[in-house]
């Protein structure tokens, strides 16, 4: 059985961090590592972004029942199969609004999205997906497959999701926001 350390772990955590920040137009990066800074050219307009990860637990009551709970990843090692559960926290600490937040959370080649799974507290925030490393990104992916000799679009699988996009019109001064998606270990 594959096992994966939280290093590796806290690596994915990283990388996904950082492709959050990069497209937020006018936004310079000023801290990496999971609990992100990010603070536009105007000084007074600062987005903080904070993400945090938990593994789900599946136990049982008393009456045989599945339980499903979310816990800290604090334990050494995660395996095929665990879901972990990514919060992306931010909040606008400045004075002014900061428009068109574009976030592009990285999907790790070790981890598969777990579909229609993403929440964003901002009810004007787009969705979209891409399967292709960022080149395109649409609400719902598809793929061309060969069915009885007819090629035919279908659903894109779990597996070809490579990016979220959270596209934010607009975050106020002093609001916080948060997206929450899973993924599964590969």
């Amino acid at each position: 059985m594959k096992h994966f350390s939280i290093v590796s772990l806290s690596a994915c955590a990283l990388v996904i961090a950082v492709p959050f920040i990069n497209p937020v137009t006018g936004i310079a990066l000023i801290s990496q590592s999971t609990s992100a800074l990010a603070q536009s050219n105007n000084q007074n307009q600062p987005l903080e972004l904070k993400l945090s990860a938990k593994k789900q637990v599946i136990s049982q009551d008393k009456q045989g029942k599945q339980i499903k709970t979310w816990e800290s990843l604090q334990s050494n090692t995660v395996s095929p199969g665990d879901i972990l559960q990514y919060t992306l926290t931010g909040i606008n600490n400045g004075n002014k609004p900061i428009p068109n937040v574009t976030l592009n959370p990285l999907i790790p080649k070790q981890m598969v999205y777990v579909l229609n799974s993403i929440k964003v507290s901002n009810q004007d925030a787009k969705v979209t997906y891409s399967i292709d490393n960022q080149r395109t990104f649409v609400e719902k992916p598809t793929v061309k497959v060969t069915r009885n000799g007819k090629i035919v679009t279908e659903p894109a699988p779990a597996t070809a999701y490579t990016h979220i996009r959270v596209l934010i019109p607009s975050i106020q001064s002093k609001e916080t926001f948060t997206a929450v998606y899973e993924t599964q270990v590969r």
